[in-house]
């Protein structure tokens, strides 16, 4: 039999009410007491059904999700599956919002998040670049009582509880590996374009694909990385000259989520040119590249699991609860058309 309340009690020789206060984490109990109960509850081996508990408290839990503003696939297939793990959360008493910020303006995005009612929060997840004003934001949030955790990008630097996503320099390793061995016995050189610089995982992807690159494939070279900002012609212009003055030009690796805007500039830009392209994210865009021959190999994150894995540590974090690593560690998948699902 699982140890109860009651067992609690008698082990600590205290009142029930008194064992309640102490699991609750309220103040008004004696010192002495609350470590006697805190005793019997180790010496027991009690763990307390925090369902069964918010159920009778009639608690839920306030979610937030914060994801960029604008055109984009992979946007859309993220906030699509955390409105599917919400409907499919609903026996754990949590309501969740999606609010969209401009990722691109650092004030937009803390304006934004200030105005969050954070005396009804419980948490937020933040899929945003990180800048000093958002830390600052984030460091707010924290102050009020609410827990965060960052969304597919990282913000390592901030008071973050947890970062949800995968591991994004192990990525671009993933990314250089495939080109190295798509263009095996090629000598020349990769263009490389996202739509920003400033996104944690852009930087680490970029890292990791320089370090396989310069390790195992010397004979390729990564060109300086391609911004363009939500900007169909700067990308397209900016492919233009890169394609002109390089005729050695063997690879694209987008490492953002912008894939709808390289795509079309690639299709403009090098109609004739053999080459090869791998992306990151499956999306309706992306599906349709690897069908169509256009994209060779796309670098996925299931969106499923990071929905619910930002729940599952949400929650847990409100609870006081363990996180089982294992379980939220969101694996980095290769689709390429032949396993296409």
């Amino acid at each position: 039999m699982k140890p109860t309340v009651h067992d609690i009690a008698r082990e600590a020789g205290v009142s029930l009410s008194t064992v309640d206060r102490v699991l609750n984490g309220r103040a008004d109990v004696r010192p002495k007491n609350a470590e006697r109960v805190k005793d019997a509850v180790r010496r027991l081996g009690y763990v307390r059904d925090t369902n069964a508990a918010n159920l009778a408290k009639k608690r839920r839990y306030k979610f937030t999700f914060v994801l960029p503003e604008g055109p984009n696939h992979f946007v859309d297939t993220v906030a699509s599956a955390v409105r599917e793990a919400t409907d499919a959360q609903v026996t754990d008493r949590a309501d969740v919002d999606i609010i969209y910020v401009n990722a691109a303006d650092p004030h937009a995005v803390v304006k934004r998040l200030k105005s969050l009612d954070l005396g009804r929060l419980d948490g937020v997840a933040i899929m945003a670049p990180e800048t000093p004003q958002v830390r600052d934001a984030i460091a707010h949030i924290k102050s009020a009582g609410a827990y965060v955790v960052a969304l597919v990008s990282d913000l390592p630097n901030s008071r973050c509880d947890h970062f949800v996503g995968i591991d994004n320099f192990s990525a671009g390793q993933t990314a250089g590996a495939l080109l190295g061995r798509f263009l095996r016995k090629e000598t020349g050189c990769i263009l490389v374009a996202t739509n920003s610089m400033v996104s944690r995982d852009s930087i680490e992807r970029r890292f990791g694909l320089d370090e396989v690159l310069s390790r195992d494939f010397p004979r390729l070279k990564a060109l300086p990385t391609i911004e363009f900002h939500d900007d169909p012609d700067r990308i397209r212009e900016t492919l233009q000259r890169s394609i002109a003055a390089h005729g050695d030009l063997k690879a694209v690796y987008s490492m953002g989520s912008g894939n709808a805007i390289m795509l079309d500039a690639l299709r403009q830009s090098a109609p004739d040119r053999d080459l090869v392209v791998v992306a990151h994210d499956l999306t309706s865009v992306t599906r349709q590249a690897l069908l169509d021959g256009e994209v060779d190999a796309i670098i996925v994150q299931n969106v499923g699991h990071l929905a619910r894995s930002a729940l599952r540590i949400l929650r847990a974090k409100c609870d006081d609860a363990g996180i089982y690593e294992a379980q939220e560690q969101i694996r980095i998948e290769i689709i390429m058309r032949e396993n296409l699902y």
